[in-house]
């Protein structure tokens, strides 16, 4: 069983995989990655089902060190990763010698980036998954954020059992250089390159805003507030005149349900959401932008786009069929 120990956490970071769905009902929202496409794509460059628990780091990464070594992946946002001084780049898989420190330092593009280690991260489920719950205190590393002196374990080959992932024997690395050295293609990574044009479906209570109200929605500008977090992205610019600012009767609401609330400022609901809401809802953002939102960093800019919930649909297909792609992850010539 290999392990991993924090010498230093970074700002945020949480072991994260791809939530816990269908809890609403009993008040738990899902958690899981901010950036699910991220995440599902190290798992892959590390042979990891695309559940599997990874860290999620926030803005500014941590110092990690491998006593034993591991096969490991950084994907999502640029954050400087090196490895004993040399840099790694992000979308690539590489190969954690016994006993060296990877370093991770702010962000230099998006919000968040992933540390993928082939297993996985074992820790004990909550409701399933393994997703750290940061609101309630409950899943993934003793339901908090890491901290310096944690030591992390992956599941061993008896743990793996039933999981799809292949036999892996801890004092063996056969396996890592059977898997090192695969990237993600430029072209693939374009394609999912953080949007700051956010697409969206008419919320439930979109009929309740004025023509005059939708048209500053979908012309204007607005800036991701320094309250965002894992609940919800606050946002300033310019306010929805109309509609209903609060007083609604409390409704179940949705991941990337656009609010507007009292003064008219629109806040996008996250992974962490509370499951009910009294604002009503002018919009959704799209299942194939969730990834952008969790990419985004607070004073970001970003602009809505309506989109029918045909073109929504057939969004989210073509996106499944690029991560589904057997060129999504190409060998690459030599090792690092």
């Amino acid at each position: 069983m290999r392990v991993m120990e924090v010498l230093a956490p970074g700002l945020l970071t949480t072991v994260q995989d791809l939530g816990r769905e269908g809890f609403g009902p009993l008040g738990v929202s899902p958690s899981g990655a901010a950036d699910p496409v991220a995440l599902r794509i190290g798992n892959r460059l590390v042979g990891n089902a695309e559940s599997a628990a990874a860290l999620e780091m926030t803005l500014l990464g941590g110092t990690f060190l491998f006593p034993e070594g591991a096969l490991a992946a950084l994907t999502g946002s640029d954050f400087g990763a090196a490895l004993e001084g040399k840099d790694v780049p992000p979308w690539t898989s590489f190969e954690v010698k016994p006993g060296q420190t990877l370093r991770l330092g702010p962000t230099r593009s998006g919000a968040r980036c992933y540390l993928c280690i082939q297993r996985g991260i074992a820790v004990k489920p909550f409701l399933g998954s393994a997703s750290t719950h940061l609101l309630s205190g409950l899943g993934g590393y003793e339901g908090r954020a890491l901290r310096k002196g944690d030591v992390l374990e992956t599941a061993d080959s008896d743990g793996a059992k039933g999981t799809g992932l292949p036999a892996f024997s801890a004092g063996s690395n056969s396996t890592l250089r059977t898997n090192r050295c695969k990237k993600v293609t430029p072209k693939i990574q374009e394609r999912f390159r953080p949007r700051k044009i956010l697409r969206v479906t008419s919320g439930p209570q979109s009929g309740w805003f004025s023509r005059a109200a939708e048209k500053v929605l979908y012309g204007g500008t607005y800036r991701v507030s320094e309250e965002a977090n894992r609940m919800g992205l606050r946002l300033h610019g310019p306010p929805i005149p109309e509609g209903a600012h609060g007083g609604m009767i409390s409704e179940g609401v949705s991941l990337g349900a656009v609010q507007i609330a009292a003064g008219g400022m629109p806040i996008i609901l996250f992974v962490e959401q509370q499951t009910t809401g009294g604002y009503a809802k002018i919009a959704n953002v799209i299942s194939a932008d969730f990834g952008s939102l969790g990419q985004l960093r607070p004073r970001d800019e970003i602009r809505f786009k309506r989109v029918t919930f045909e073109t929504a649909r057939k969004l989210l297909m073509e996106q499944e069929k690029l991560l589904t792609a057997k060129d999504l992850i190409v060998q690459t010539k030599g090792d690092r």
